[in-house]
């Protein structure tokens, strides 16, 4: 397709929030990050737990294999009745110590010590093991356990100490969150690109309504009928609806052009005999044929306006506003006729005041003018729940039943004596049905005469 083929497109398009695309991509990245960070934190905190405390209770069992060998010797010194079982402790600076102290006694180190001694946190009893980093040897940085206690045959404190270089247990840490680190980055990069492929997918459906909507625009069809998702169908449906509405508002539009052709077509023809013959009562004829030209371009724009205003939004009148102001109006022309009311003044129906005050006014009107003086107005006599109705009695000759019909037709009148154009039952059966609604003639059983039931939709959250 070259350039010049391509549909136009309108410069400025509506204003968007943005990509949903990528709000959900955010979305998913921040979740992501969240909880891989806190999970990846609570990880970190417990393994680090797990592998710092199995290296204290390795320190626990040396300490306790300290006290469990220790005696005092006759000259109040401590000594060991066996060896403990670690070569370690024979390796000068070979990372694992222990040493004793007391009050009035020298220390007593272990031989990997060498030429060193461990500073004891006295000053305090440690019933129980006491563990904590130090940083006294430089460039080693050891954990320690310590606990005081008094030998048997001894009265001094001695405070049993061991430490292990945290070189071996600082690694494993590293190692351990080396892991963690490679681990959740690779989870989260798996975790946002599924997050991606979800997001493409799950939109999928959204860019298949677009090129449907394309389609629809390059072939000329008008429905979308393309397999859809559970959650996009109601979109659809709703997107056909329109593209019905807009179809059924063009129908309208060519059927009232074509509708008012046909009418004006004769008009015209007549006055172009009358004009090109040079007939003597050319100006009568002109006068008359526009009069009824005119009476057919009131309806076409009535018919049109009611359109219009349906397509605009949710319409709404209320019945007894509409009847009282029609009321006071005939009333002037019609003084010798007898106008009641009865019924809810307070139902509301679904059209514009405008189009409701026009055909209460042509079936009032009718009532007065072929009525043989009273006229009966009955607002939503069956209170249905979806539909309102309103009854115009008269007490004229009324409309035989086989005429009841015919007398909808454009220009159809049944008393000639009687100025109007035949428009008026036309107009009111148009406009109803363009709001959905309907007008029926039947007998009226209270004045004799014709009996016009209006049936309206009802506006919604008046029932």
């Amino acid at each position: 397709m070259s350039e010049t083929d391509q549909p136009p497109r309108s410069e400025t398009g509506p204003a968007h929030t943005g990509s949903l695309a990528r709000r959900m991509m955010l979305i998913a990245a921040g979740w992501i990050t969240v909880l891989l960070l806190g999970g990846g934190l609570a990880l970190d905190r417990t393994l680090v737990s797990l592998v710092t405390r199995n290296f204290d209770n390795q320190l626990g069992y040396m300490l306790t294999a300290m006290i469990g060998s220790a005696e005092v010797g006759p000259d109040g010194e401590v000594f060991f009745n066996r060896p403990l079982g670690d070569q370690r402790f024979l390796e000068p600076n070979s990372g694992l110590y222990w040493q004793i102290s007391g009050d009035g006694h020298e220390d007593f180190p272990s031989r990997s010590l060498w030429d060193r001694s461990l500073k004891v946190h006295g000053g305090h009893v440690d019933n129980a093991p006491h563990t904590y980093d130090s940083d006294q040897f430089t460039g080693e940085p050891l954990r320690i356990m310590e606990r005081s206690i008094k030998l048997p045959g001894s009265d001094t404190r001695w405070w049993f100490t061991v430490a292990e270089s945290r070189k071996e247990l600082d690694e494993q840490i590293r190692r351990i969150r080396s892991i963690l680190a490679w681990s959740f980055v690779v989870l989260g990069l798996g975790l946002f690109l599924m997050a991606m492929a979800q997001t493409w997918y799950g939109l999928g459906p959204l860019r298949r309504v677009r090129l449907a909507i394309q389609r629809m625009r390059a072939a000329g069809a008008n429905r979308v009928t393309e397999p859809l998702p559970l959650e996009v169908q109601p979109l659809v449906q709703e997107l056909n609806a329109l593209l019905a509405h807009s179809q059924r508002q063009a129908e309208e539009a060519r059927t009232h052009a074509g509708n008012l052709a046909h009418a004006l077509k004769t008009p015209l023809t007549v006055v172009m005999n009358a004009a090109t013959a040079k007939a003597p009562d050319l100006s009568e004829t002109v006068i008359r044929e526009a009069a009824v030209m005119r009476r057919q371009v009131d309806h076409h724009l009535a018919r049109a306006r009611a359109v219009g205003r349906r397509a605009v939004g949710q319409a709404c009148a209320s019945v007894g506003e509409s009847v009282e102001a029609v009321l006071r109006a005939v009333t002037r022309l019609y003084e010798r006729t007898r106008f009641d009311l009865d019924g809810n003044r307070d139902a509301m129906i679904a059209i514009e005041r405008q189009d409701l005050d026009e055909i209460l006014g042509n079936l009032i009107e009718n009532a007065a003018k072929y009525g043989g003086g009273s006229v009966f107005v009955t607002m939503d006599p069956t209170a249905e729940a979806e539909w309102c109705e309103v009854w115009v009695e008269d007490d004229g000759m009324g409309i035989p039943e086989a005429e009841r019909i015919r007398i909808f037709d454009r220009g159809a009148r049944l008393d000639t004596g009687k100025p109007g154009t035949g428009l008026g039952l036309a107009i009111v059966r148009d406009v109803a049905e363009i709001y959905g609604g309907s007008v029926t003639l039947d007998e009226s059983e209270d004045l004799g005469g014709l009996l016009v039931k209006l049936r309206l939709p009802r506006a919604r959250g008046n029932k």
